[in-house]
């Protein structure tokens, strides 16, 4: 049962846990951005009125087996989380309620057709993710998921595209800056919380600066 654990010991448990497994994960989707994730998520959960244990917990876990890296999986992670915390005797309600915000946290393309959330720690979880994919950040982790896939920079011969489906979007391999308008351009004004809205305003900002000189310098400009 649940309370064989208290809530503190359950989250400082599963927080080692997962710095122990992604210590050395995928190049932008290591133990530090889970624990930026974390703490955006605590931030934007207090200021929402989440349940914060929930929040928490879904933040930590978000990435513990990401389909990136587990041959396109989207089942793996909440299959890894329902086992760990199954483990520590967590209360199932709280574990559905963990594995579901795990499956509805990921992006699924530009234009695909999305329900909605199940929950506002639903809300704020995904906030949080989509919050640590923007700004100076955001840039840094595009481009060394880019290197990672072996992707050009840039190709001013291949449009971005808005993917119609998961599927779609998963498969895409084109340039890293296409990634800027496919998603992290988008993430502002999908935010779904109002904490999560005003952060992202000045990394969206930043990011769109940052283009213009990209592009510029590309182009052989000053």
């Amino acid at each position: 049962m649940e309370d064989l654990l208290s809530h503190a010991e359950i989250l400082a448990k599963t927080r080692e846990h997962v710095r122990q497994t992604l210590e050395h994960g995928g190049p932008g989707h290591d133990w530090w951005h889970v624990e930026r994730v974390w703490r955006n998520a605590l931030r934007i959960g207090k200021e929402e009125g989440a349940d914060l244990f929930i929040v928490q917990l879904a933040a930590l876990l978000h990435d513990i087996a990401d389909y990136k890296f587990n041959n396109g999986d989207e089942k793996e992670g909440p299959r890894v989380a329902r086992e760990w915390l199954t483990g520590l005797g967590v209360e199932e309600t709280t574990v559905e309620q963990v594995c579901q915000i795990i499956e509805e946290v990921t992006f699924r393309g530009a234009g695909t057709q999305v329900s909605p959330l199940s929950s506002l720690e639903s809300m704020v979880v995904q906030d949080a993710d989509r919050l640590d994919a923007t700004g100076a950040i955001g840039i840094a982790r595009a481009f060394a998921y880019g290197g990672y896939k072996e992707r050009p920079l840039h190709d001013p011969l291949i449009a971005p595209q808005p993917h119609a489906s998961f599927e779609e979007y998963k498969t895409n391999n084109s340039a890293t800056i296409n990634h800027f308008y496919e998603k992290l351009l988008l993430l502002r004004d999908r935010m779904n919380t109002e904490t999560a809205r005003r952060i992202a305003g000045g990394r969206h900002a930043f990011m769109e600066e940052y283009l213009q000189r990209f592009l510029r310098e590309w182009d052989g400009e000053d």
